[in-house]
């Protein structure tokens, strides 16, 4: 993740989606609702609190994204961000999202 000033910039364009998904870390789970995804990460809203601290595993699974695994970069006020631990299934499982389920949204043009 790249700083500007001493503030973090994400590294990667985000799609706003929304996927639902269940949420593992450690031995908890909620289920939440996906609010933007990239090749390298994900930010969602989650159903119930959980304890995520940066640097813990987490599992997410999904009947469009599958199963993916990742690392805890930020949770804060019921919202967790993550980052994929990338392989070339997780990259696989994402670009194949964005053909079959992500719908781009298209700019109206006014005359």
């Amino acid at each position: 993740m790249a700083t500007v000033k001493d503030m973090p910039v994400r590294g990667n364009d985000r799609s706003r989606v929304r996927i639902f998904v269940n949420v593992q870390v450690m031995h908890q789970s909620s289920r939440a609702r996906v609010v933007d995804l990239s090749p390298t990460g994900m930010a969602f809203d989650l159903e119930k609190p959980i304890q995520a601290m940066p640097g813990q595993m987490v599992t997410i699974e999904s009947e469009e994204l599958g199963r993916l695994t990742g690392t805890v970069r930020w949770y804060s006020n019921g919202r967790l961000g993550i980052q994929y631990k990338l392989s070339t299934n997780a990259l696989a499982q994402i670009a194949s999202y964005f053909r079959f389920f992500h719908e781009e949204v298209k700019p109206v043009l006014r005359r």
